[in-house]
């Protein structure tokens, strides 16, 4: 009996142990994620409204004007930008963005899949090294953006894929993140980069008539590199701030799960121990009455 207590008692004290990381853990995930959610929000208009002005201008571009980034070509070359975390204990988060980031391939390109002409740059580690291990095509040169988070850092991948896909190192750019909707909710996204879609005019619908000056090549020229830096921008601080979201609500119920196994150990504790006085009460009784007798 005295070994049963001792058990029960040992383990008491790892799952203390283990709720006192996970409330750490989450403190430290709902500091973070104010500052990412700060971020986030003040970004996210700001880039919609450059990625309409975008999508706008290549739809409403007669001629070429020297749009080669929303040149469209038979997609035999594939990069996926898939943006995960640093680190785990954020629930399923990590392996929702995977799973989509392979449910795209197989649908969208199953052809250039299955010939090994899918690249994958992993933005966070744990995408990187999932598909390092599965012998995917990968790179490594942006998979630690994460640890000083800015724009210059961000800016890089999106010029170096603007240039691979200029190149024709790739026919086609997706970038694979989670839009971060509040701290309990994330939505899995699939975003096309390259080529630049166009908006499809709806019946009746007026075209866009823009002024420009300087003169349409000019912006054009300046707009897009710019415009495509912040699209990507705005998806890793999305990322940033949904794998904060993530963390806190896995630590939350983690915390709530080790209250639920204390309380239910305290209570065969307690159990084990009543039976164990009642014993000992019994042997000193049945041991006083055979004296007696």
């Amino acid at each position: 009996m005295s070994g049963q207590l001792k058990e029960v008692r040992l383990r008491i004290k790892s799952i203390q142990g283990t709720q006192q990381i996970t409330k750490a853990l989450k403190m430290v995930s709902a500091a973070k994620l104010r500052r990412a959610q700060d971020a986030i929000l003040q970004m996210r208009p700001y880039a919609q409204k450059l990625q309409e002005v975008l999508a706008n201008i290549v739809s409403n571009t007669d001629g070429d004007l020297g749009l080669n980034l929303a040149t469209q070509r038979p997609v035999e070359r594939v990069l996926y930008i898939v943006i995960t975390s640093d680190r785990g204990t954020c629930g399923s988060y990590n392996s929702n963005v995977i799973k989509l980031a392979r449910q795209s391939m197989q649908q969208k390109y199953p052809a250039a899949l299955a010939a090994g002409k899918v690249t994958v740059w992993g933005i966070g580690k744990k995408g990187f090294e999932y598909f390092e291990r599965n012998r995917f095509k990968v790179s490594a040169s942006y998979k630690d953006i994460f640890l000083h988070l800015s724009f210059e850092q961000v800016q890089q991948a999106a010029q170096a894929a603007m240039k691979a896909f200029l190149d024709k190192e790739f026919d086609a750019v997706e970038i694979v993140y989670s839009e971060f909707r509040n701290a309990a909710t994330q939505v899995f996204k699939v975003e096309p980069f390259l080529p630049i879609a166009k908006v499809e005019s709806k019946a009746g619908a007026k075209k866009a008539d823009f002024i420009f000056d300087p003169s349409k090549e000019a912006l054009v020229a300046e707009l897009m590199p710019k415009i495509l830096n912040t699209q990507l921008f705005k998806a890793v601080l999305d990322a940033n701030a949904s794998e904060h979201g993530a963390r806190m609500t896995a630590m939350d119920k983690a915390t709530e799960n080790a209250n639920e196994l204390l309380r239910n150990l305290k209570i065969s504790y307690n159990r084990a121990r009543q039976a164990a006085i009642t014993t000992e009460l019994t042997e000193i009784v049945s041991g006083a009455a055979a004296l007696q007798g």
